[in-house]
């Protein structure tokens, strides 16, 4: 009999999942169904996913920034269909990749002052590939990162995590990682002062929370970094390839960075593709013999259909004009949903850039709402956001979720080939959701009562 992947998911549809109940993480199935999110989607578009009823739901978490340019797009399926087609010899390992070389010739086209690629299989990795040629260039061991930072979740990536959440119960992590507080030059100097820190790993924004830099504070820890002989490491794993508008979000602030780090967009959400641009004399002092060629690398990390979707997706981003519609159309969203601050008292603010939007949240003044929300504290912080998430997609199809554990931020990470009736679709939703939690008795406070005992049966068992 010949194998059919279709015929495969054919026959078990629906079955999703019990198998990963069954095999994989129960613990996420179990918090799908709690919040309803237990659909079974049968197709995807752009910034849409189709469930098996045909409903269209308005994807605002876009595989946490994978999808981009939007799911399936036509010229990266071509690109990878072509690559498989064409029968090229891939993965030689003794030989060198063209399609490799034209993705960072292509790449390094965008990153003016960055001479050299490294290419792997997801941002965690490429946070791993820099700490190490960090402290190759260096000599030094110290790595420094904010707190509140994601820099991934493999053991080097995650010494760099400032969310405890991710870090407990895995120690101990490397023992030369320092955190400083975000935005605050001088607590970074003074740990720079010291000499012997290899490199500071910033997010430009900070995915966790969409939290902004203060203004020239990029540019001043490049600044330190240079001066003290750290290298000044920056993560765009998120930021990156159009979300703010711009191809980096530190393109915004006009800092040069000695490692920029890429990944999640660059894949067009098909094959995973991670990278590292850097200085030549950084990666020269990691490969720096012939006999030492070899000392970093990733059996996978320039496999054909990889660099053929990251070939795909630049041209997309250029000719399609994504970049330029994310700083559009992120600066008219932002602007309305702003425009519900002063109607809403538990909207604190909103705050963004481009197509990566915050809407954080806080208690209300009102005593029977105050008492309710005191309620849900006591179960889990920052459960509140439960009660937007969860009626956004039941009643509107909208999929979002918060921005970190225990936060009081929506995230808003869509494509960036958002329309006009999606903006519209956004603002329509959230404005609709947010006024009844403004109304005590609603059918939302009797979800939160809902979300208040699963939660706490869950730390009772």
């Amino acid at each position: 009999m010949s194998f059919s992947i279709l015929d495969e998911l054919g026959s078990r549809a629906g079955e999703k999942f019990a198998l990963h109940d069954r095999y994989l993480n129960p613990q996420m199935v179990r918090v799908l169904k709690t919040i309803g999110f237990d659909r079974h989607y049968t197709r995807a578009e752009g910034a849409y996913l189709f469930d098996k009823t045909g409903q269209r739901y308005l994807d605002l978490l876009s595989g946490f920034g994978v999808f981009a340019i939007g799911r399936n797009h036509p010229t990266v399926k071509r690109a990878l269909a072509d690559v498989i087609a064409a029968d090229l010899p891939n993965l030689v390992q003794m030989d060198v990749s063209p399609l490799a070389g034209l993705l960072a010739e292509r790449l390094l086209s965008h990153l003016p002052g960055q001479e050299r690629v490294f290419f792997c299989n997801s941002g965690t990795e490429a946070v791993e590939a820099a700490i190490k040629l960090a402290r190759a260039a260096t000599k030094r061991a110290k790595l420094v990162f904010c707190e509140h930072a994601f820099h991934g979740l493999t053991t080097g990536a995650l010494s760099l995590n400032g969310d405890r959440m991710f870090r407990d119960g895995f120690g101990p992590l490397l023992a030369d990682a320092v955190p400083v507080p975000w935005n605050d030059l001088p607590a970074l100097e003074a740990t720079l002062r010291s000499g012997d820190v290899a490199a500071f790993f910033v997010e430009p924004i900070q995915g966790k929370g969409v939290n902004l830099p203060a203004d020239g504070y990029l540019a001043g820890a490049a600044r330190l970094c240079r001066q003290h002989g750290a290298l000044f490491v920056v993560d765009e794993v998120q930021t990156g390839l159009g979300r703010t508008g711009k191809f980096l979000a530190t393109d915004t602030d006009a800092v040069d960075a000695d490692l920029i780090l890429l990944a999640k967009a660059l894949s067009g959400g098909f094959v995973p593709v991670g990278a590292v641009a850097g200085k030549r004399w950084i990666f020269d002092k990691t490969f720096d013999r012939m006999d030492r060629a070899v000392v970093h690398g990733s059996t996978f990390g320039k496999n054909n259909l990889a660099m053929a979707a990251g070939l795909a997706v630049l041209s997309v981003l250029e000719d399609e004009g994504l970049m330029e519609n994310a700083a559009r159309r992120g600066e008219s969203l932002l602007r309305r949903l702003q425009a519900l601050v002063a109607r809403y008292e538990m909207l604190r603010e909103v705050r963004g850039r481009g197509l990566m939007i915050a809407l954080e949240f806080g208690p209300p003044k009102a005593l029977a709402l105050r008492a309710a929300w005191s309620l849900l504290e006591k179960a889990t912080k920052g459960l509140f956001c439960q009660m937007v998430t969860i009626p956004l997609f039941t009643r509107h199809q909208i999929l979002t979720q918060v921005a970190g554990h225990e936060m009081y931020v929506i995230k808003l990470l869509p494509p960036l080939c958002l329309s006009q009736e999606d903006e519209d679709w956004i603002v329509r939703a959230f404005d609709d959701v947010i006024a009844d939690c403004h109304k005590f008795g609603s059918a939302i406070w009797d979800l939160a009562t809902t979300l208040t005992g699963n939660t706490l049966r869950s730390s009772v068992g």
